[in-house]
């Protein structure tokens, strides 16, 4: 019995100093096989294995003359507060509790020690603290920006995958900032651990699309950042080359916003194909009509005073038929309607033939070839070819035709005039009885600061000419054109046509105004405008994607102003119903030439 005991003593020492001299041999080793810098990381991450990476800060930066200054003393700013590049003078002096330090005309005054600081080492310093910092920080708002609440739940859902990408920047910039040719074992390590983490993040946006491998390589990272941090620690280095970083980056992202921005307009000066197919349909189908067959029916209505008459100048089968369809299906008394479509050479047999087929039985429909009427100066083309644009949308004869208005309907006395993106979503006929107070044209103002429709005259309008500052205010109310109520007695009365015609020529000499005919109507009724409530025309459908969607239901009628049509692919998707809802995507024509909703 005792021999047993003394074996099983015998066994117990012998696994005891097995597992005391185990990891002795294993140190040693390591040791052994890798290069002094490693073996002093190797070192200080065993002796400080006991601290978070999640705490680690960088090193204190080294200067010329041999002085340091402690990384975490000189962060100017609390967890929780929004960083601004700004101070302003009663900040200047301040004291940052928990660090008792002072940021006074550019010095950083510490209970230890006093160094003078030039700006550029102010900035870097913030910087590279706000890169090693855990605290997410917000960029300055911009002026007239407002601060908004942020749901905490919304907050919280990519919280993760910004560290990530904040972890991710920081360790390209190491990378970036290592030797060329370099292959130590750091840089290897780093490459690694970034190559793993990118890898298995991906695309992803938000903390719930997060992988578990993802989650599990990010501390890796981090590290093998911290490890970084000891040996590139030149601070100012490294913050230079952050700049450097971040300026390469600005110019790419604005390099990119100038092609998206040109490819948007490219796409709303072009045809899309489907429409292009309709029109080819259609003007065929025109062509080979019986001559007789081509007249459209309720002709006796068409200079009747008496009746509701609405105008719209297009070139686009489409949008005139939209405009045509929701200003009847709205209407209460749709008998009353006369309809008006005002379209060039080109397009006459296509529009003629589209509402030919779809003939509304009760309201009048006119269609209108501008090219076979004598109202417009015989040199006009040539005239809208020196206006300043490449916008063939700006010197279109159509954009301008309006202003003659009382020309192309002599015969008429009143008129609401629409824009060709336009939905009609009320009953009209109140129009018809506002007092028009001796003014010519009723229109909903655009001059309010904040909402979409704002417009401001002096951004349309050079003020620096003499002769247009001292003929009209800058601060004068601006007005939209789309949805207008226009007195045409009023407006012969006035001969408003002769002073657009002087105002136009006057353009085409100097630069007076930006192309397009929105400035000049400013300038051609000016102080002739009658304010309308705001319910009876909203805009911005095309080109801001923040509008209400109580005002849009309200309103009577909306307007789809700016490059993104409704019946584009860059069309803003939450408002193309409201323009989807009157165009028959039944038809065969439409179904032919693949024209879907």
């Amino acid at each position: 019995m005792n021999q047993i005991r003394r074996w099983q003593r015998i066994m117990f020492l012998s696994l005891l100093s097995i597992s005391v001299l185990a990891p002795l041999v294993f140190v040693s080793n390591r040791l052994n096989t890798i290069t002094p810098v490693g073996r002093r990381e190797f070192m200080e991450e065993l002796s400080n294995f006991r601290y978070r990476t999640n705490d680690l800060r960088l090193n204190a930066i080294e200067h010329e003359d041999g002085q340091g200054l402690k990384g975490p003393r000189l962060i100017l700013y609390k967890d929780g507060e929004e960083f601004n590049s700004t101070v302003s003078d009663d900040e200047k002096d301040k004291t940052i509790d928990g660090n008792n330090l002072k940021y006074r005309e550019g010095k950083v005054i510490d209970s230890q020690q006093t160094t003078t600081l030039s700006s550029d080492s102010k900035d870097q310093i913030l910087r590279v603290n706000q890169l090693a910092n855990k605290t997410e920080f917000k960029p300055p708002l911009s002026k007239g920006e407002k601060k908004t609440k942020v749901h905490q739940s919304d907050r919280a859902t990519d919280t993760k995958i910004k560290e990530i990408r904040d972890k991710i920047i920081q360790a390209k910039a190491y990378l970036n900032f290592a030797p060329s040719g370099s292959n130590s074992q750091i840089v290897k390590e780093l490459r690694t651990r970034l190559r793993e983490l990118e890898r298995a993040v991906g695309d992803v946006t938000k903390d719930k699309d997060l992988s578990k491998g993802a989650l599990r390589r990010l501390k890796p990272l981090e590290a093998s950042l911290y490890k970084a941090s000891r040996v590139f620690n030149n601070c100012p280095a490294i913050a230079n080359k952050l700049r450097a970083m971040n300026y390469n980056t600005e110019e790419l992202v604005q390099a990119q916003k100038n092609q998206a921005s040109y490819l948007m307009h490219l796409a709303a000066r072009t045809t899309p194909k489907g429409q292009h197919c309709l029109s080819m349909r259609l003007t065929s189908e025109y062509f080979a009509l019986d001559p007789e067959k081509r007249q459209m029916p309720n002709q006796e209505k068409y200079n009747d005073p008496r009746l509701n008459h609405y105008v719209v100048f297009s070139d686009n089968v489409l949008a005139s038929a939209v405009v045509a369809n929701s200003t009847i299906s709205s209407s209460k008394e749709p008998e009353k309607i006369v309809f008006h479509v005002v379209t060039d050479s080109l397009n006459y047999p296509a529009i003629s033939m589209w509402f030919l087929l779809n003939i509304q039985s009760v309201a009048a429909i006119q269609i209108k070839n501008i090219d076979d009427m004598d109202v417009l100066p015989s040199d006009y083309d040539q005239l809208l070819m020196k206006q300043s644009s490449n916008d063939p949308r700006f010197i279109s004869t159509l954009n301008h035709a309006r202003f003659y208005l009382p020309d192309i309907f002599p015969g008429l006395n009143k008129m609401v005039l629409f824009d060709h993106d336009v939905v009609v979503q009320r009953d009209l006929s109140r129009l018809w009885s506002i007092d028009m107070k001796g003014k010519v044209v009723g229109a909903v103002e655009t001059c309010k600061e904040g909402e979409p429709s704002f417009h401001s005259m002096s951004t349309f309008i050079n003020f620096s000419d003499a002769w247009v500052s001292g003929k009209f205010s800058p601060k004068a109310c601006t007005w939209a054109f789309g949805m207008n109520l226009v007195d045409l007695e009023e407006w012969r009365r006035r001969k408003l046509t002769s002073t657009y015609i002087k105002y136009f020529n006057l353009g085409t000499k100097r630069p007076l105004w930006k192309a397009g005919s929105l400035p000049i109507g400013w300038l051609t009724f000016y102080r002739q405008t009658l304010a309308l409530d705001k319910r009876w025309h909203v805009m911005g459908l095309g080109r801001e994607a923040g509008i209400k969607t109580v005002d849009i239901e309200q309103a009577a009628v909306i307007h789809y102003d700016g490059i993104m049509k409704p019946w584009l692919d860059i069309g803003i998707d939450k408002y193309k119903r409201y323009w989807n809802m009157h165009v028959p995507y039944y038809h065969s024509y439409l179904q032919q030439c693949n024209i879907h909703a």
